[in-house]
């Protein structure tokens, strides 16, 4: 069974830098995005950034010039850059992958979620 899991949140001041890790385990067939989620306490689950299989890259207006997404070489893990850290930036932040088994059924997965805080 495929399973993701997120690392390297924490505690960081404004301004700061932190980079998310998401490891993905399992057989996957086929992968046609891994995306970035976050949702803060009392808000709506948002989309922060996307890379396609074919490395294709897109992101929130609210992180563009601050985020970077991308991947290992080996495709197994998916990296969320994150600088120039504001406030409003902390929430719990999911991996999701949109991937595709064997038969080609499209499938999502859900990581456990790492915790991000950014605060003085």
């Amino acid at each position: 069974q495929v399973q993701l899991v997120e690392s390297g949140g924490g505690l960081v001041q404004p301004g700061g830098s932190l980079r998310l890790s998401c490891a993905a385990s399992g057989s996957i067939f086929s992968i046609n995005a891994m995306i970035w989620y976050r949702q803060a306490p009392g808000k709506e689950r948002e989309l922060v950034a996307a890379i396609t299989g074919g490395g294709s890259t897109d992101y929130s207006d609210s992180v563009k010039g601050r985020f970077t997404i991308s991947r290992a070489n080996a495709k197994n893990t998916v990296y969320l850059q994150m600088n120039s850290l504001k406030p409003e930036d902390t929430a719990v932040y999911y991996c999701n992958l949109d991937a595709y088994d064997s038969n080609w059924y499209r499938t999502d997965y859900w990581g456990q979620g790492t915790q991000v805080t950014v605060s003085s």
